[in-house]
């Protein structure tokens, strides 16, 4: 099957007028885009990098959804309930909790939205803070964020849906000093103003911007990023230039296992722990529940004090997440023919990694982890051979902190007031995930509150 590629307009293409602006071209804005326009909207999608996708073309694990039909026919009896209060124990009880309930009410039929559009998520696999498999991705287990861009812009090239690449918006306009209703975009052609009756920023976070990093999160400044270098918060500066609020600013997510031993950072997804891996120190030993959330994963290793810790896997657990060939590919994979051999090879004493893998798998045998309470991730022992092991850190991977909205993804001002005209959705909003974001979640987000962000745009521009 010959390889899809989507090819973006050319900058003397862009038109003076839109129904609709969407800035940023990850999985919230295609979503928003694909929504809005089978609403009617005349839209257009504005991009500043080369490549299409952002942070969503680089998630690897899964889209989270509860009482799904893809869950049912896995025989998995789920409920919102618990996914509701699961992800809000996992924020540190802080997150917006409107927000959360829409998502997680509206989380199945987004999974449905995407088959009905030929973005089939139809395996499950399971992330850390959650009791049932939720993640859902590919059939083949690839990576999810690959697929999902893919799939949009599928669609997008069908409906023939303006999108420009290398177009930076570089000020919001207001008409009347009060509602949003146009952009000032920079291409290779110049400057120009494009007017809409609707704005929605879906520009992403700020994981790659070491200004901002130093602003909010000053102690983190030194961490490495699993983000695209794109993600730089453009759209929060964007959005404090018409008196935006912004919120939760400091809460940034460091993913506890990145690889980051290469010039390029790469994000070793939860699924690798979800399909059974452990974590263990230079010793051999685990030292976490490896399904705990995030920050405590993540905390755990860096109290190591051992320049992170290695993930351990064998060939089983490689069968159930295909990004491992990637991550194979691109040489950050250690192999061993057994588990002594593992061990010489990433410097860890064997005997101890042998008994720790062995206490893993009667635990796994017996559903019981008395050393460290896990449940979830246990489907299956590591006792294939060849083993496998990844040295990994923490990196900063997510900004729950962004521009304050309403769960109708309209911006509010500093006084907490809408701003008319103007939008936001995906990472660029703050408070759906508190102080710490379920693996899973992200990619949820865009496709929710894209949806939902297209949908009140048709809808306010509808009533006009």
């Amino acid at each position: 099957m010959a390889k899809f590629i989507f090819t973006p307009k050319t900058a003397d293409q862009l038109k003076d007028s839109y129904d609709a602006i969407i800035v940023g071209a990850g999985g919230t804005g295609l979503t928003a885009a694909l929504q809005a326009h089978e609403l009617g909207l005349n839209v257009v999608v504005l991009e500043k990098n080369e490549n299409l996708g952002g942070n969503t073309s680089r998630a690897s694990s899964g889209m989270n959804a509860s009482e799904s039909l893809v869950q049912l026919n896995h025989g998995i009896i789920d409920n919102n309930h618990s996914f509701y209060e699961e992800t809000l124990k996992g924020g540190g009880l802080l997150n917006d909790r409107p927000m959360l309930k829409y998502f997680v009410d509206h989380s199945a039929i987004a999974i449905s939205w995407l088959m009905e559009h030929e973005i089939d998520l139809t395996d499950l696999t399971i992330t850390g803070g959650m009791s049932k498999k939720r993640a859902h991705r590919p059939a083949s287990m690839a990576p999810v964020g690959g697929d999902l861009v893919t799939g949009l812009l599928k669609q997008i090239q069908k409906e023939d849906i303006d999108v420009f690449n290398n177009a930076r918006v570089t000020k919001l306009i207001k008409d009347d000093g009060k509602k949003v209703n146009g952009v000032e975009v920079e291409t290779k052609d110049g400057k120009k103003i494009v007017t809409a009756k609707a704005v929605l920023l879906a520009s992403g976070g700020f994981g790659a911007s070491k200004e901002l990093i130093k602003k909010y999160r000053p102690d983190l400044v030194d961490y490495k990023t699993t983000n695209q270098p794109g993600a730089t918060g453009d759209g929060l500066k964007l959005a404090e230039g018409v008196d935006a609020q912004l919120m939760q600013m400091n809460f940034v997510q460091v993913h506890p296992t990145a690889q980051t031993d290469h010039d390029h950072t790469y994000l070793i997804g939860e699924g690798v722990r979800g399909e059974g891996a452990i974590l263990v120190n230079k010793a051999g030993k685990r030292f976490v529940n490896e399904l705990d959330t995030r920050k405590v994963v993540s905390n755990a290793i860096t109290d190591l004090h051992e320049d992170g810790a290695y993930l351990i896997f064998d060939q089983g657990i490689r069968d159930h997440f295909k990004a491992i060939d990637f991550y194979d590919h691109v040489g950050l994979v250690v192999h061993g023919k057994d588990l002594a051999d593992l061990a010489k090879n990433i410097g860890v004493d064997a005997n101890n990694l042998e008994q720790t893998v062995a206490e893993w798998n009667s635990a796994v045998k017996n559903k019981d982890d008395i050393a460290f309470g896990r449940t979830t991730g246990m489907e299956r022992g590591i006792n294939e051979a060849p083993y496998y092991a990844i040295h990994v850190h923490p990196a900063i991977h997510y900004t729950m902190g962004g521009i304050h909205i309403t769960p109708e993804t309209e911006v509010l001002d500093s006084n907490g007031n809408v701003i008319e005209g103007l939008y936001a959705a995906g990472e660029v909003s703050g408070g759906l995930h508190g102080n710490n974001r379920i693996g899973g979640n992200s990619i949820a987000e865009t496709v929710i509150f894209g949806r939902q962000a297209g949908m009140q745009m048709a809808k306010k521009i509808r009533l006009r």
